[in-house]
């Protein structure tokens, strides 16, 4: 575990200062923006990042409420594996919005559906709880890096730091939902707050297609997607890009480690009060 441990952070370490150099040297500089556009490859990631982390939040939650009776994770994979094969069929029925690509629906519903089974067969009820915690407290921490990098690269570009564009709108309700979130996992008392919790996790989690989307929907302020379909980019941007985002996943993968093993020593020290204070009040 250790060693694993070691390995990831170094790896981290030398990702983050690769796609730093690649960042402000390799990539070609934009050419009506000039410079300030290198901030792109720090302000996608972390979005890309936060709603991965979001998303395996909403995953988790979804598995801690199904598991209160026998029967529901056995009917919930049921219904994933059901939607996925739906999902992907009707992708390439249905009329989609100009730049959207069947195959990258049909992608994106298996992964979901293969994501789901994997995170149930690996944590236990109350790993759940914790993984969805701690997933919640990272995935906020790439949020705030979005909102904030978000204004700074605006400022220079549209000349203001921040309008009500629907885009802009619904990532800061985003954020706020699991800010609110963290909020009743660290002040309820309740022993229903988990409970609670992943109900409010999963209510949030509907926010997420919505800020991806609402670029393909409607006309925002904010810029169209370039990649997957909805614009160009140069290669050497695309490359960066991609580098970029390796390092913010290792870099959440590593701060989302230390924060489960930390919940898991807590939650023990916890148990271990309880049940000296049970032992001491017997006596």
């Amino acid at each position: 575990m250790k060693r694993g441990f070691t390995i990831l952070a170094v790896v981290t370490a030398l990702l983050l200062s690769i796609a730093l150099y690649a960042a402000l040297v390799i990539a070609p500089t934009e050419q009506t923006m000039g410079n300030v556009q290198r901030i792109f490859y720090y302000h996608v990631p972390s979005a890309w990042t936060a709603f991965l982390l979001f998303f395996l939040n909403f995953v988790a939650s979804v598995q801690f409420l199904v598991r209160r009776t026998a029967s529901g994770p056995r009917i919930a994979n049921g219904i994933a594996i059901g939607t996925a094969l739906i999902v992907t069929i009707g992708a390439f029925f249905v009329r989609l919005p100009e730049g959207l690509r069947p195959s990258a629906i049909a992608t994106t519903a298996i992964a979901v559906a293969a994501i789901y089974l994997l995170v149930g067969r690996s944590f236990s009820r109350e790993g759940l709880d914790m993984f969805a915690l701690t997933t919640a407290e990272v995935g906020v921490v790439f949020c705030t890096v979005v909102l904030v990098t978000g204004p700074i690269w605006a400022r220079p570009v549209w000349g203001i730091w921040w309008t009500w564009d629907l885009r802009l709108t619904l990532t800061l309700v985003l954020w706020l939902i699991y800010v609110s979130y963290l909020l009743l996992r660290r002040f309820s008392t309740s022993g229903q707050t988990p409970l609670l919790a992943a109900v409010l996790a999963v209510f949030g989690a509907l926010d997420i297609p919505l800020v991806y989307f609402s670029i393909w929907f409607f006309r925002t302020q904010h810029p169209s997607p370039v990649i997957g379909g909805g614009g160009s980019l140069d290669p050497r941007m695309g490359r960066v890009l991609l580098l970029n985002w390796a390092a913010f996943l290792c870099l959440a993968w590593l701060v989302g480690w230390t924060r489960y093993r930390l919940e898991v020593a807590e939650r023990a020290v916890q148990e271990a009060e309880a049940m000296q204070s049970l032992m001491e009040g017997a006596r």
